[in-house]
């Protein structure tokens, strides 16, 4: 039995049973296929030469050739090579139950992906959620698939906290308890009904796994960026690299209203590790009213957790100076966070550029396939400032906007923005963060920064 504690805003995790060193064990005997079973689709799976091989037949779904035991904390490793680029990859912690979608597979997936997008690596969860970790997050392990050859995999597990390297470049950083345990599988994705794509395989060898290892087997801490998906907390490497909670997930401590000595007395709420912003008359500040950091930031990278109800506006302001002596929100650039298809907001500005995830009404936000959530679900938004003045807004894992603050383009979008008549608009060099009170609900959590120099 696995047990996670939380002390203060670390998170540390802990086994009932102290194992001793763990030692590897092959998973593969190199012979048949003895310890493991197929599930879903109909590929073949066969043992030559002491490798597995996959072959992909048509109008299958995915198959999985999965081990009969579980398993919790782990390292396992190994060899895998593709005759022909096609998408692949490798299940582990994962579950098939016949009250989910008839026996459906699904869990965590490291993936093999030799398209052009190189998320060799990344984290995807097979059956439900999607992308846990695009590669888009690390660049460096992009580069690290080599085609048409033996690629090496490692996963580690260790209570909620996931690493992935391949070929020896650490990959993701995951840290999410929802699957504690489950079985490891070799997937041959499906290809529907693409004749060409009908007898492509995969190969793999060198299958090994310890399990229940110490923690001097685990691999060093990395600078390796970590997508931490219990609120309000930091992983060990989190505060490592310098990453601290913004909002503390229970008080107003740091937080006060705009143009306001302190918290506003309502229109706002606290509760359950929540942030909420108060439903009222869809106005922009004229309930609780906008709230900002008590400090001001120059170069940072700012992360929060947002979700929306039907219909709702709000946005996460940066470099917001309260200079301007306007009514209604404080002036500055902002992530948009809007309700897309329910909120009249989206149909005005320019190109789509008060969309979700946009700045708003400069930059439309790029729309990728996994990048918005359903209404009720929660969103990871980021906003990176760079010190040369670089900006990018990340959405669920992907980058959506791009842009220099202060450059010649960005001067042309201001001077053609509802904000053309503001001195130097958007270009303080340092600024509060601020919360928006757009009069609808919309609630936030896991508020973060790390001051970049």
């Amino acid at each position: 039995m696995k047990k996670y504690i939380l002390l203060g805003c670390g998170l540390l995790w802990m086994s009932a049973s102290f194992a001793q060193n763990g030692k590897w064990q092959n998973l593969f005997n190199g012979k048949d296929l003895k310890g493991w079973k197929q599930l879903n689709g109909k590929a073949t799976y066969e043992v030559k030469n002491g490798e597995i091989i996959g072959t992909t037949v048509i109008a299958e779904p995915n198959s999985f050739l999965a081990t009969e035991k579980n398993y919790g904390d782990f390292i396992f490793e190994v060899e895998y090579k593709l005759d022909k680029d096609f998408n692949s990859g490798i299940q582990f912690r994962s579950q098939s139950k016949s009250d989910y979608q008839n026996g459906r597979v699904f869990g965590y997936q490291m993936e093999v992906d030799p398209s052009e997008r190189r998320w060799s690596g990344g984290v995807y969860e097979e059956g439900r959620r999607g992308w846990l970790y695009p590669l888009d997050l690390n660049p460096v392990a992009q580069k690290a698939y080599k085609a048409n050859t033996w690629n090496k995999y490692r996963i580690e597990c260790r209570g909620p906290e996931i690493r992935t390297f391949i070929n020896g470049v650490p990959a993701a950083h995951v840290i999410d308890p929802e699957l504690p345990s489950g079985f490891i599988a070799l997937q041959v994705h499906g290809i529907g009904k693409k004749q060409e794509d009908v007898g492509k395989t995969i190969r793999w060898k060198n299958i090994r796994i310890i399990e229940n290892p110490a923690a001097s087997q685990y691999s060093p801490y990395d600078d390796v960026y970590v997508v931490n998906n219990i609120p309000n907390t930091l992983s060990e490497q989190e505060k490592r690299q310098g990453i601290r909670l913004l909002w503390d997930g229970s008080t107003t401590k740091g937080w006060r209203g705009a143009h306001k000595p302190a918290f506003p007395a309502k229109g706002w709420e606290i509760k359950d590790g929540v942030l909420s912003v108060a439903p009222s008359d869809g106005k922009e500040s004229t309930n609780g009213g906008d709230i900002v950091t008590d400090e001001e930031f120059a170069a940072f990278d700012l992360e929060f957790d947002f979700q929306l109800t039907e219909g709702a506006n709000s946005g996460v302001k940066y470099f917001v100076t309260e200079s301007e002596n306007n009514t209604g929100s404080a002036i500055g650039l902002e992530f948009q966070v809007l309700d897309d298809d329910k909120h009249p907001d989206a149909k005005l500005g320019a190109a789509g550029n008060r969309k979700l995830g946009s700045l708003y009404d400069l930059i439309p936000a790029y729309k990728f396939g996994n990048s918005h959530k359903k209404i009720g679900e929660w969103n990871h938004g980021r906003v990176v400032v760079y010190p040369d003045n670089r900006v990018e807004h990340w959405l669920n894992g992907h980058k959506v906007v791009s842009y220099v603050r202060g450059d010649n383009i960005f001067k042309a979008l201001v001077a053609r923005s509802k904000f053309e008549k503001i001195p130097n608009f958007g270009l303080a060099p340092k600024g509060h963060i601020l919360l928006q009170d757009h009069g609808n609900a919309v609630n936030y959590r896991s508020v973060k920064i790390k001051i970049l120099k």
